[in-house]
């Protein structure tokens, strides 16, 4: 797992795919809580549940801020607790928004406009416009310096396959991040997976880790 975190540092933004208990890379995450540096900004869809996955990362105490769209679940206690305490910053941001911020940056986009969240508390210091008589509100991009996500197989070049709804922010955070490392279910050899069926290509993807295992791209 060393390997795969080189140049993790203090301070680090990292993405975290899943989407409920769908497509969270489990021992990724473990290998991170591993880890040695803390003041972490978590970007991901929920705040962890229960003990494991990423509220094994907020419990060690590693994390300072989490940028996600649904922080609370009936046994997100650890979250609860560290927010009450003020031991974590929590940025809110709806779902589509949080998406699209992700596929901004991946995108190459500076950004956009839209309806939701216009005139709500989320909006405050965004700068909105009126756009053919509608009200918008700017959100800017996401970007990470690490993207931890789970594919269904994947191949040495770091192609990528999902399956199904395991799939979420997978694709959009491989794109805004410096460097993805995509835990599978199964490595396949180069050409096994159809080009028409392939979601993430290579190029996006750092290290592909076969399940409980160690793997380089």
């Amino acid at each position: 797992m060393d390997q795969l975190f080189a140049g993790l540092k203090d301070g680090a933004t990292i993405m975290i795919g899943g989407f409920g208990g769908s497509g969270i890379p489990h021992e990724l995450i473990e290998g991170l809580v591993g880890q040695n540096a803390r003041d972490l900004v978590i970007i991901t869809n929920n705040a962890g549940s229960g003990e494991t996955g990423i509220a094994a990362l907020l419990k060690a105490k590693r994390v300072r801020k989490i940028i996600c769209s649904y922080p609370r679940m009936a046994d997100s206690y650890v979250f609860d607790n560290l927010f009450r305490a003020k031991e974590i910053e929590l940025e809110l941001t709806p779902q589509g928004n949080l998406a699209e911020r992700i596929r901004a940056e991946g995108a190459g986009l500076g950004g956009f406009f839209t309806q939701t969240a216009y005139g709500t508390l989320l909006a405050e210091g965004k700068e909105t416009r009126v756009i053919n008589g509608k009200n918008y509100v700017f959100e800017s991009p996401l970007s990470a310096d690490f993207a931890l996500i789970k594919g269904n197989k994947g191949d040495r070049w770091g192609n990528l396959v999902y399956r199904k709804a395991s799939r979420n922010f997978g694709p959009i955070m491989a794109m805004a991040a410096k460097n993805t490392i995509a835990q599978v279910n199964e490595v396949v050899e180069l050409g096994a997976l159809d080009p028409e069926s392939i979601v993430t290509p290579g190029i996006f993807v750092k290290y592909v880790v076969p399940m409980g295992q160690k793997g380089e791209k």
